[in-house]
């Protein structure tokens, strides 16, 4: 973790704890994609973690609350169905709403661009500093948000993209892919045994280990503790289901 010097103040020389970046390189980097110069990666780890999540909650929803209803007389086909049914609705609902936030996120830098191009030093140095993450902004000399925005002014108008982009495409198919995967493991137990009330268990068990994989996988991500995520994520996992039924979802 950066700690401020005594006496003295952040400079480009620092480098960025989680990657080993400069950090001047990150900001010019990061100023630099209202120009439309870096595409946004289709999902990244915490978008997929997220997805998969989500199909994991849904599932859950389905089967505690039918084996509340019906116990070992679960119509485990029909059920089966419903579930799948429910996270294929979803990941097209995730897939669309991811289209329409890439969208949304192109537009955004383009008007921040534009706006920094037409704005005097003053007001396109406070632009800058206003799109950095505060750790990155408290790394800059006095003088780099100037350049940065010096650079934007004296670059080219970016060419304008396609509406809907390949990459967008990718993102959406990716995002609507994995709430379905996450419905394959809980329903495995259903289709190998034979007993519905064992086969019930069998799937809320394993339901409830992805979750832990899933946190698992997403602290590695992240650089935290992956054993404490994954713990934390089958809590807050083992709730939301909880309210979701006792909500009738």
């Amino acid at each position: 973790m950066l700690s401020r010097p005594e006496g003295s103040r952040y400079t480009s020389r620092f480098m960025d704890p989680a990657s080993g970046v400069p950090a001047s390189t990150i900001s010019t980097r990061r100023a630099l994609q209202v120009a439309g110069e870096y595409q946004k990666r289709a999902l990244d780890p915490v978008d997929r973690f997220s997805e998969v999540i989500f199909g994991l909650i849904m599932v859950l929803a389905f089967t505690c609350s039918l084996s509340v209803a019906q116990g070992s007389s679960t119509d485990v086909h029909q059920m089966l169905v419903a579930a799948l049914g429910c996270n294929l609705a979803w990941g097209l609902v995730d897939a669309v709403m991811y289209i329409v936030t890439s969208i949304a996120d192109r537009e955004s830098r383009a008007t921040l661009f534009r706006g920094i191009r037409a704005a005097d030093p003053a007001s396109g140095r406070g632009m800058v500093l206003a799109v950095l993450p505060e750790w990155i902004a408290s790394a800059m000399d006095d003088a780099e948000p100037d350049r940065i925005a010096a650079r934007i002014r004296e670059s080219p108008e970016p060419k304008r993209r396609q509406f809907v982009t390949l990459e967008d495409l990718r993102g959406a198919l990716w995002s609507c892919i994995l709430v379905l995967l996450a419905t394959l493991p809980p329903a495995i137990p259903f289709l190998l045994v034979k007993d519905p009330g064992h086969a019930l268990r069998v799937s809320n068990g394993v339901a409830v280990a992805s979750m832990f994989l899933a946190g698992y996988w997403l602290g590695r991500a992240i650089g935290r503790r992956p054993w404490l995520v994954g713990l934390t994520m089958v809590v807050i996992g083992s709730a939301m289901v909880a309210l979701t039924i006792a909500l009738g979802g």
